[in-house]
């Protein structure tokens, strides 16, 4: 793959960029034992079991050999070690049977460790420059390490196939014999692997019917397209028809496959052509990557956010001062003037304006600024409590009724206060700001049924709802429907609630309104 570049043209580029580097490679020498030893305790206890179940020295080993690498790579723009590491350890990985995920999740891990060292350490400009560092250096390591775990796997799967065709050749006698070893081999392999002969699922590993929710008995004669999500499915029956007529059409491709509940989920598909039982056939091996598809989204909004953050940085200081002195000014007419009627009513006008320029400018610093949780054990009910409260006012103004469905059987678990308390504010003020006078809101809480290790929130509301098109944007920064929203207040809900390893969504609710579910892990202890 092609090599990002971390130089400018410019002399004085230059001279600011060195200065920089020495800058990050003095914070990276200084944290350097710190960085590989929380590196190797959060892939002990939160990287999967296989990680697990290593020697915490090993580990410690490892995570100092790759911090060593992209010290390298960061600093002296070398990336002969951090190649070197990657086909390492691509091989014991895949060797120990390691999923790519969870050793894209394990090399992630040096982005959550190093982000909060360098924005203690580095503002400004230097903080940009560390920050885009950082983001080329985790690019192209997960991408390198992808790619060639990818074309290992891929050589594994190829030399089975060679092995098992000369064990054909020769054992022509014993037909039934090879086959069973050749589904054998198939229902091993991690990803899923089937063969679409004339439209139908004819053959399937459990891999395969794992990814769709589907048993093996109710995979084979299925219909291939009803295991596609419609946005997807003229595309793949395109791609199927032209293999089918002319052989060499693409091979790699991505689409969304739909699961048994209707979900979709972005899948990677490739595709060959074959013999299968005397008639030609479309094999192939489908992989999931939404782990990656979520990687790449994570790495694009750090990006963004690094460029908002130098953005709102300045228009808060060149903003908030001036307005605080214009709305000092104003409250102090409004006491020792002798206003009324309209005049008066102005001057409210404008004190109130200019809070709500203050609140845009706090929603712009607080999604713009990296996030950091402060923990601590809290009821999820107490906090949502403590939000309606805040929230009464506003309500009682408007003529709102709120139903409140509180499980009693919630345990206490580790939040921030503070941040779960906004989140659940932004969604509670969306929805008063859009209903009517004497709308509804229904707000509930809940242990997850199933698992036990998650508690939910709902808040419903019966306004006049999110149109289908608007709906996957919703979280979207600065995406907005109202007239005076900024567009942010959701996207905070989001980054809030990933931050707790959580997840939230929002679904239309019949028949009017929208309902959002956020999820939070329970843990009694850090």
């Amino acid at each position: 793959m092609k090599r990002p570049t971390l130089s400018v043209s410019l002399t004085k580029r230059k001279t600011n960029a060195t200065i920089v580097l020495m800058r990050i490679a003095k914070v990276l020498s200084a944290y350097r034992e710190q960085i590989a030893r929380q590196w190797a305790d959060r892939l002990h206890t939160k990287a999967g079991e296989r990680y697990g179940e290593r020697p915490i020295e090993e580990l410690i080993a490892l995570t100092g050999e790759a911090a060593n690498a992209n010290f390298a790579v960061l600093v002296n723009n070398d990336f002969s070690k951090i190649d070197s590491f990657i086909e390492r350890i691509t091989r014991i990985r895949l060797g120990s049977g390691f999923a790519l995920s969870e050793v894209q999740k394990a090399f992630e891990l040096y982005r959550t460790i190093l982000l909060p060292i360098i924005t203690e350490e580095m503002e400004g400009p230097e903080l940009l420059h560390a920050l885009q560092q950082m983001n080329y250096c985790l690019s192209y390591t997960i991408t390198k390490f992808s790619d060639y775990f990818q074309s290992l796997h891929e050589q594994q799967i190829r030399d089975y196939a060679q092995n098992l065709e000369r064990e054909v050749e020769e054992r022509t006698s014993d037909l039934a014999e090879s086959e069973a070893k050749h589904r054998a081999l198939v229902g091993e392999i991690n990803d899923g692997y089937f063969v679409n002969q004339k439209g139908v699922i004819v053959f399937a590993n459990q891999a395969f019917c794992d990814m769709h929710g589907y048993s093996l008995q109710e995979v084979i004669g299925k219909q291939y397209l009803d295991l596609v999500d419609p946005e997807s499915q003229v595309e793949v029956q395109r791609l199927y028809e032209q293999r089918m007529q002319w052989g060499d059409t693409k091979d790699l491709y991505v689409y969304l496959r739909r699961h048994k509940d209707g979900s979709s989920l972005p899948t990677e598909n490739k595709v060959k052509l074959m013999l299968y039982e005397g008639e030609y056939a479309a094999a192939g091996i489908c992989r999931d990557i939404t782990e990656r598809t979520e990687m790449e989204r994570r790495v694009r909004e750090a990006e963004q956010l690094a460029h908002i953050g130098q953005l709102t940085t300045s228009l808060a200081h060149e903003i908030r001062n001036p307005l605080s002195s214009i709305k000092m000014n104003i409250q102090i007419l409004l006491k020792n003037m002798l206003l009324d009627g309209n005049d008066k009513r102005r001057m409210e006008i404008m004190a109130h304006e200019i809070s709500r320029l203050e609140r845009i400018l706090t929603e712009m610093l607080d999604f713009a600024k990296p996030l950091r949780l402060n923990l601590e054990l809290a009821s999820i009910n107490a906090i949502a409590d403590s939000c309606l409260e805040e929230m009464d006012a506003k309500i009682k103004e408007k003529g709102i009724r709120v139903k409140k469905r509180f499980s009693r059987k919630i345990p206490v678990t580790m939040v921030d206060h503070e941040k779960i308390e906004q989140a659940i504010l932004n969604v509670l003020l969306n929805s008063v700001e859009v209903m009517a006078d004497g709308g509804e809101i229904e707000i509930a809480t809940k242990q997850d049924s199933r698992s036990g290790k998650f508690i939910r929130v709902e808040i419903a509301d019966n306004g006049p709802g999110i149109g289908p098109d608007d709906l996957p944007y919703v979280f979207d920064p600065f995406f907005s429907n109202k007239k005076r929203g900024t567009g942010l207040g959701l996207s905070n809900v989001r980054k809030i609630v990933e931050a707790h390893h959580g997840a939230v969504k929002v679904t239309p609710r019949e028949p009017g309104g929208i309902r959002l579910s956020f999820t939070v892990p329970v843990r009694e202890r850090l």
